[in-house]
Formats: structure tokens, sequence, C-alpha cells
């Protein structure tokens, strides 16, 4: 069935326009099938008309658009398009029929001999026991270690080294000014100790010293004469 050709705008049409311009109320038109570049039958609202009327010079904003665009009275029309009607959709095609089963011959056969019972399998055996790690060697114990300096009434140092219970030095000989280095690198009261017995050695040491210096004189003394 043909479509009923939509009229454009004519004179009165264009008054009644610019009348409800005037009013404050936009009106709404459609557009034919010479509008170009705009789907027939969609809707738009007027909003204003330019000077002088010719060509394209009525305003207008397509439904759903925020362009305004230039149109001609035959491009618009106030015929509202009836409303499409919804093509029903086609008829499912219908599925094709199922082949009809093939009849099967039951060809006799004995019934199968029930195979032996398989013998029970044999547990696994049980995995071996991991070898037990080596114990760890203890580390030695560090033995003790003991250090004795002993000083003679002559100012004589020797030095005994026990470590644990196994000496592994005895009365040693020590210089009498090692024994005095080593003890002021100890506590004050070692060096004090050690200080004591080095000071009487050495007044020993220059009383005997003065003593041999008078005996060393008067053996000179005695020689000289007996030679003079």
């Amino acid at each position: 069935m043909a479509k009923a050709k939509q009229s454009s705008l004519s004179a009165e049409d264009l008054d009644h326009l610019r009348g409800e311009l005037a009013a404050g109320r936009p009106p709404a038109v459609w557009f034919t099938s010479a509008a170009v570049g705009v789907e027939a039958g969609r809707s738009a609202k007027v909003l204003a008309f330019t000077d002088p009327p010719e060509g394209d010079y009525i305003q207008v904003r397509p439904t759903g658009e925020k362009d305004e665009l230039s149109f001609s009275p035959a491009e618009l029309t106030l015929e509202k398009p009836a409303p499409r009607r919804k093509t029903p959709p086609a008829p499912p095609e219908p599925e094709p029929a199922a082949p009809a089963p093939t009849p099967v011959e039951h060809i006799y056969s004995p019934e199968p001999k029930p195979a032996p019972p398989k013998p029970a399998p044999k547990p696994a055996p049980a995995p071996a026991a991991p070898p037990a790690r080596a114990a760890g060697r203890k580390q030695p114990k560090p033995a003790e270690v003991t250090v004795t300096l002993t000083s003679t009434a002559e100012g004589e140092w020797t030095v005994d080294v026990q470590t644990g219970a196994k000496r592994v030095l005895k009365n040693a000989p020590v210089a009498a000014s090692a024994v005095a280095q080593a003890a002021k690198l100890l506590l004050p009261e070692v060096d004090e100790a050690v200080e004591t017995v080095l000071s009487a050695a050495r007044e020993r040491h220059l009383a005997r010293v003065e003593q041999l210096r008078a005996e060393l004189a008067e053996a000179q003394r005695a020689l000289d004469e007996l030679t003079g």
C-alpha cells in the first residue's frame, strides 16, 4: 500500500508557527521526504524565522539533538506521521523430522564367560625408614687457662701456664721489664703490686752495686800500694 504524501508548510501554516513563537511556545513540526540529511517523519522544534524569508529560513532543532538547522517550508510539515506498524516476526522454520530408527537385527551370541578373578595385589613394602642422621659432634669445651707470675727475692720472674688440667709451661723465666709492661695494661691493682716488687728489687740491687763499688775501690788501693 502506497504511503500518503505529506503536505509541506503552507502560508497559513507559517503564520500559525510565527504566532506560536510570538506567544513563547516553540511549535513542533515534522520532516517530509524532501528534507535533506534527515529521516522523514522525524520531529523538530521551530526556533526562529530568518529574514528575508527565502530558501532555508526556518530554524529548527531536531528532537534529541543540540544543533540548530535551517530548512525550507517544503521540507517541513504540521502533519504528524502515523505510527509505524511493527512487522510481525516471521514464523520459525519447522525443525526437520528425526529419521526413523533403523531396525537392528538381533544376532544370537553366547554369553561371555566371566573372567577369572585377578589375584589381589600384594601390599607394597613399607618404605624403609630414613637412616638416622649422625649426631652432630659436640664441640670441645674450651679449657680454662691459668697464667701465674712469680717473683723471687732477687727480683727474678717466672711464669707458669696451665690449660685445664695440663701444665704447658713451668717456671719459665721472664724479663722484669716485660712483666712491668704487661702489668700496666692490666688493672691498676696488678700494676701497683708488680711495681712494689720491682721497686724493692731495684733498691736491693742498687745497694749491692754500691757495696761492690766500695769493695772494688778498696781492692784498687791495695793493688796500687803493692805496685807502688
